[in-house]
């Protein structure tokens, strides 16, 4: 920005701060680039990661420690560096992971017990949990457990089920510190306590082999806050001694941090468009995905103006620049010391505050940011609104004036009452009065971090000795373009009584108070009306219960008030949760195993310590080569369009700009597809969804490309028809071919036979992998014979290889693609990385330099695809005992633009459509809907969790109808030793019988059955409900992939180098290879080491996929070190292993040796239903119990158990993180996780801040995993198991457990039967399903009248 733009404004400053205790001078920021890029690019720190790029799932946190003059003191705060920018660093001392300790040198407490408690499985969010832990532990060494759980709630975890990350925290905590640390004469006092918790006080007697810790307290470092690193002494500058005003100017921003207040206001007055910045919790967010442009920032966040509060005869005052944790602290100390009823204003911020964003949010927005931002759904502005909150603003010419926030404060979207000139100086807080009453309400897809459907806040004053309305004010947020008040309906209540008679006349002007268009942004329109009502009775109850508390009735009153019903006080208490605990049950390994010999004991992940000091390498991590250059995409805007044209021209010539690629520049073939070549690497003619790629811009950096990226110039002509949803693709009949069908039995004799018949539809929306690494690729051309080198993050290393060769035109043996490890992937990054990585090798072809491309969270969620929604429609044969006759079953999945794997997984929804249960007739017919949408592709589980979803649901509709109890139908139905399945193959070894009777007898099944049949009868609007839910998982790839290769390298020192084919995602497939390795050699694994995967090492992988990597790499891995141990055995006699090998190498004896495997037996044909489609089965339980509040919808998982078959475990620990994670992940589909689309197909839900993933507070509070023991599994690597997908099942146990709630409610409001419930059973189908008054106040408009916001996939 030119100089002469900030007159008044010194030349520029240089930019000094502190990181890892090393002092930084920057004469050259660029105010764009936020602290996560600086440390990365700049400085080569690489332990924090981007994530998301909007500060929602906490793994770029880094601590952040200030001087504070005023209070005299250092504090430190969690940030989320993606969004803090960096000039905003100026002063401070930043500390990353890196900081804190390393392998190398130290580890920090916090970093070990992550790793050792087995927290960390693909470790990409590691790093940002291990800071938030810390910068904790800098302000209170001894925390409690609310204070760990809040800490963590802006942090996410896709793998681990966060469960082991708690447990090893839980060792700081003040709760933790009774524990003997295992010294106890008779063992861990942990020992005894798990012990009783997993028996249930049932009376179950535990095998003595059977171990209950999968870690050891007493090995963990001790926390000593004394080592820990000083602030600098140089930042400790006391008030008012930062006197000069500082300067930042880059390409197009120009950033000040004035010196005074007086400079704020001036600024302002000379340039009304610049944006003041505090946190940059909102603005960050604006500029990077909305395409903002804000060229002038003030960040005045430091002046004492702003930084204070202070006590007044009507309340308290906060300047505008105090965080919302500083807010929150103070006004919790106000709640602690005043009288209640002065406080309860306070009580009521305080309370919202609990679930407003994430601590490293909290810790940087800023009070006056979080009101004039004008945010429709802000927590906070409901609650000033019906405060009556004034504030204070000044401008340089106009000086100050107070402005109260009242219905006008918000004239229209994103507008405040605030001239630009203008800057708000406080904000006042006022006490309530004694006959006043204050409360909020916020209902949000999930509670923890996340951003409101509808909030609101409620303010009632009685006349003085009576419960007549002297006052009240009714603020909602999410129910019109801005902060509304409902003032009819306040008028209309002022001087009535507060009793029974209220109620109907309060709800029936809200209604006409706040109306919504059907086509309102946002959707959710019945949901959100009911919502408004729903808060309002809540509150009603509140106060009248109150007010009879506080006399009882009246003073002087004939009648006293209308007594809430028992039944009715449950729903407004306020939301406790307890603390989370679980126990993890397991089998020892046999007396007599060599203690060298780690297979089925509960080792760490092997690159845990790595992953928890940030040293651990992942694509992006990687060190930038000498002329790389970085990709930006230009991505499809059309569902079904052709292309006109695409004019570069203004990208080429902006900053940075190499050059442009597209079709154009492919020197192969364009044509492409990871199955059938049905797809383009660059599109030409047209675009069949939007997010395909059209083009790429190469540039010197990633906002230079993604920047330029944006300038390209796609001209479209809309083509029809536009096929978006499975029911366009019925209309139109647009499927993909075969439809395949599995049969069995005769189905028109058995519906014959069947006393009842039950039709039905259901739905099951898609899953987003949100792996919390995107996507990404390094492409290094070497010149010479064409060849390339793919460092990449993906699942199936071949299959980039062997893509990116073709549309290079090269043969693949001048292509190597390299994987060290993934952050995460969940079958997202078996196919799909592909567009990125042939995109890439082009681009590297075309300018002969390295290429670079890590898709932000955005990009990801549009380009590659997710799990298929499914539309299932059934009709089902029974007797009147629950035997299931006959079962006819069409499934439609929505494949997506290309067919990518699609076929396989409706092919294996086709072969699960049993559950668990043995049906005697059954046809299964499968449609591949093609549509004009991203490819849909692998997800855990792989067509599986939408086809027990439809059986679950119809089996639990076929006990109601027979008035049986649920558990007794699946009981009567279950698969048993000897069963023949629908595709003709017998059940071998099947331990399905055990898993359940374990399963309820671990639960207490029967007891809690009948303890939430007695909550239900006591509580009208909390309901209770419990689940059982059994699973049956076939193990076996389709086709011919079941295959596998090792190979292993012995070294003359001993050392030994596995390589297989598999790739290490978290999954912790080389740590049990490892094991298998030192067993099969018979020496400790810590002479065993895995470096990376490659395709010129072990050529022709399958895919790292489908539960079997283990089996299949354990195999392989096996016999190449037995191939070794066979050559050694002459020189086995004497000596060492280490003599062994010397001696061999002496005698020149070959050290190196392959190992391949192949499944036998495997090969099925779906045409003919012949065949054996699986080579084995896993097999569990799980029982989960729910409450939910039926005015909300929300709801939490009281309690879950699980008995699982892994047959004989590898690694215990690894196990129990697969079955807790891929629970939690099932979890998130069955009841959270909803995709939202715009009827032309544009991904709404493009990160966190609309697509919620569980987190922290979402797992079962009470939450136990056992293995089953004694399951030996004789056709695997050690009589072991696949573990990864089978898990994700047992989570329907939450849906069902929902369900079983909500018919309670409905049979309370006189609604009997069976009912629709689709997945997931989000807060807005919980809520609409428990039918009332409030909701049929609140009738759907008619379909086809309007045009719907979004629509279901």
């Amino acid at each position: 920005m030119p100089e002469k733009s900030t007159t008044g404004v010194g030349a520029k400053s240089d930019l000094v701060f502190f990181v890892n205790g090393k002092k930084v001078v920057d004469p050259d920021v660029d105010p764009e680039m936020t602290l996560l890029t600086y440390l990365r690019r700049k400085l080569r720190l690489t332990g924090a990661k981007l994530g998301c790029g909007e500060g929602g799932c906490g793994a770029c946190t880094v601590m952040v420690s200030r001087y504070n003059p005023t209070q005299r003191k250092v504090l430190h705060l969690a940030v989320n560096a993606c969004l803090a920018p960096i000039c905003s660093l100026h002063g401070a001392a930043v500390t990353t992971v890196e900081g804190i300790g390393s392998t190398r040198t130290r580890l920090n407490p916090v970093q070990e017990r992550i790793a050792k408690a087995h927290g960390s499985q693909c470790g990409f969010c590691t790093p940002g949990i291990v800071m938030s832990m810390y910068t904790l532990l800098r302000n209170h060494p001894t925390p409690d457990m609310e204070q760990l759980e809040t800490t963590l709630q802006g942090n996410l975890c896709r793998c681990t089920g966060y469960r082991p990350i708690l447990e090893g925290y839980k060792t700081f905590t003040k709760e933790s510190h009774g524990c003997c640390g295992g010294m106890a004469s008779n063992g861990c006092c942990r020992d005894y306590q798990c012990e009783q918790a997993a028996n249930g006080n049932t009376g179950n007697e535990w095998d003595e082999n059977v171990s209950k810790e999968l870690f050891q307290v007493s090995e963990f470092l001790p926390l000593d806050p004394t080592q820990e690193p000083i602030f600098p002494p140089e930042l400790m500058k006391g008030e008012g001694s930062d006197e000069r005003t500082l300067k930042f100017v880059g390409e197009r921003v120009t950033w000040i941090k004035p010196a005074t207040f007086k400079e704020v206001l001036e600024l302002k007055t000379k340039i009304p468009r610049a944006k003041l910045v505090v946190g940059n919790s909102e603005i960050g967010v604006e500029v990077k995905f909305k395409n903002c442009d804000y060229p002038f920032i003030i960040a005045p966040g430091h002046l004492p103006e702003i930084n204070f509060h202070r006590y007044t005869e009507h309340g308290i005052t906060f300047g505008a620049g105090c965080t919302i944790t500083y807010l929150n602290d103070t006004l919790a100390e106000a709640i602690d010391t005043l009288p209640e009823h002065q406080t309860r204003l306070f009580a009521a911020i305080v309370e919202m505050l609990r679930w407003f964003a994430g601590r490293q949010i909290r810790n940087v927005g800023c009070i006056g940011g979080n009101i004039l931002t004008a945010s429709p759904i802000s927590d906070l502005n409901p609650i000033f609104l019906s405060a009556g909150c004034t504030m204070t603003v000044m401008s340089h010419q106009g000086g100050s004036r107070v402005v109260k926030m009242d219905h006008t404060f918000f004239p229209g979207y994103r507008e405040t009452a605030l001239t630009p000139e203008e800057v708000m100086m406080s904000l006042d807080v006022p006490f309530t009065k004694e006959n006043e009453y204050f409360l909020a309400y916020k209902q949000a897809r999930r509670r923890d971090d996340d951003i409101a459907i509808v909030n609101a806040a409620f303010r009632v004053q009685f006349e003085e000795g009576t419960n007549v309305i002297k006052d009240v004010a009714l603020s909602f947020g999410g129910m019109a373009p801005t902060t509304v008040m409902a003032r009819n309906t306040a008028n209309s209540l002022i001087g009535l009584k507060w009793d029974n008679d209220l109620l109907p006349e309060a709800c029936s002007c809200l209604e006409d108070d706040l109306p919504l268009s059907p086509s309102v942004p946002g959707g959710m329109v019945e949901f959100r009306r009911t919502l408004t009502t729903s808060f309002f009775f809540k509150f009603f109850l509140s106060v009248q219960q109150r007010l009879n508390l506080k006399v009882g009735g009246l003073s002087g009153s004939v009648v006293p008030f209308d007594d809430v019903p028992p039944s009715y006080r449950s729903a407004y208490s306020l939301y406790h949760r307890e603390p989370s605990q679980g126990t993890q049950m397991y089998q020892e390994v046999p007396k007599g195993q060599r203690r060298d010999d780690a297979v089925g004991r509960p080792i760490m992940h092997l690159s845990a310590l790595k992953q928890a000091t940030g040293e651990a390498v992942y694509t992006d991590d990687m060190p930038h080569i000498q002329g790389e250059l970085y990709l930006g995409l230009v991505l499809s805007k059309k569902a079904h369009a052709k292309i006109v044209s695409i004019d570069p021209s203004e990208a080429l010539k902006m900053p940075g700009v190499e050059t442009f690629v597209s079709a154009e520049d492919v020197p192969g073939s364009n044509i492409t597809g990871p199955v059938v070549k049905d797809e383009e690497a660059f599109a030409t003619e047209k675009v069949t969804c939007v997010g395909q790629i059209v083009g790429a811009v190469l540039a010197d950096t990633q906002a230079h490309a993604q920047r330029a990226a944006k300038a390209v110039v796609v001209q479209y002509e809309d083509l029809g028809p536009k096929i978006i949803t499975i029911e366009d693709a019925i209309l139109h009949q647009s499927f993909y071919q075969p439809v395949n069908k599995i049969e069995k039995g005769n189905l028109v004799e058995a519906f014959e036979k069947s006393d009842q018949i039950l039709e039905g539809e259901l739905r099951i929306g898609g899953q987003e992998h949100f792996y919390l690494e995107t996507c990404a690729a390094i492409v290094v051309p070497h010149g010479e014979d064409g060849e390339m080198e793919i460092f990449c993050s993906t699942q199936n290393p071949t299959t980039m290889q062997m893509l990116a060769a073709k549309v290079l035109g090269i043969p693949a043996n001048r292509v190597v693609c390299r994987v060290k490890r993934m952050g995460g992937a969940f079958g997202g990054k078996e196919t799909r990385p592909f567009a990125i990585t042939s995109v890439c090798a082009v681009a590297a072809h075309k300018v002969q330099r390295p290429v670079r491309i890590m898709l932000d969270r955005d990009e990801d969620m549009v380009i590659t695809g997710r799990r298929h929604p499914f539309l299932g429609r059934y009709k089902v044969g029974f007797m009147s005992d629950g035997r299931v006759l006959a079962l006819d079953i069409s499934l439609y999945s929505n494949a997506g633009n290309s067919l990518d794997l699609s076929h396989g997984v409706m092919c294996q929804a086709l072969l699960r459509s049993d559950s668990a249960y043995t049906i005697p007739n059954v046809r299964a017919v499968g449609y591949v809907c093609k549509t004009n949408t991203a490819s849909n592709t692998a997800f855990r589980g792989f067509g599986a969790p939408q086809a027990v979803f439809f059986a679950e649901s119809w089996i639990a509709d076929v006990a109601i109808k027979c008035g049986i109890s649920q558990h007794k139908v699946r009981e009567i139905n279950m698969c048993k030793e000897g069963d023949v399945t629908h595709y003709n193959m017998t059940l071998e070894g099947c331990q399905l019988q055990r898993c359940w009777e374990e399963c309820l007898k671990q639960s207490d099944f029967l007891t809690r059955r009948r303890q939430v049949d007695g909550f239900n009868g006591e509580n009208r609007w909390k309901k209770r409900g419990l689940a059982a839910i059994p699973t049956k998982y076939g193990i076996a790839f389709i086709g011919s992939f079941n295959q596998a290769g090792a190979l292993v390298h012995v070294y003359t020192d001993g050392s030994v180098l596995v390589t297989h084919g598999g790739t290490e995602m978290g999954q912790g497939l080389h740590t049990k290879m490892v094991q298998v390795a030192g067993r099969v050699l018979k020496i400790p694994t810590s002479r065993i080491h895995i470096s990376e995967t490659s395709t010129n090492t072990v050529p022709n992988t399958s895919s790292t996929a489908a539960s079997l990597s283990s089996d299949l790499y354990g195999m392989a891995v096996k016999i190449a070190c037995e191939t070794i141990l066979q050559r050694l055995e002459p020189y086995m006699g004497k000596g060492s292993w280490d003599d062994w090998v010397r001696a061999a190498y002496f005698d020149r004896v070959g050290l190196s040796a392959t190992g391949f495997y192949r499944t036998p037996g495997i090969e099925y044909d779906i045409q003919k239903n012949e065949g054996r489609p699986f080579s084995y089965f896993c097999y569990g339980t799980a029982v989960s119990e729910v409450e939910i509040d039926c005015l909300t919808g929300d709801h939490t998982v009281l309690r879950t158990d699980i008995v699982m078959d892994v047959g004989n475990s590898l690694n215990p620990a690894v196990d129990i993180g697969q079955i807790e994670g891929a629970f939690l992940q099932g979890y998130g589909l069955y009841t959270m996780e909803e995709q939202v689309y715009s009827p032309d197909g544009v991904l709404y839900s493009r990160g966190p801040g609309m697509y919620k993933i569980p987190g922290f507070a979402d797992i079962p509070i009470h939450f136990n995993v056992s293995l089953l023991r004694g399951a030996p599994n004789d056709k695997a690597i050690f009589s072991s198991k696949g573990v990864g997908e089978p898990p994700i099942l047992l989570a329907s146990s939450v849906f069902f457990a929902i369900k079983d709630a909500i018919y309670s409610a409905r049979a309370d409001a006189g609604y009997k039967g069976i009912f629709r419930l689709d997945s997931p059973a989000t807060a807005e189908r919980i809520r609409m399903a428990c039918k009332d008054q409030f909701t049929a106040q609140f009738p759907a408009a008619e379909p086809g009248s309007f045009t719907p916001w979004a629509i279901k996939l």
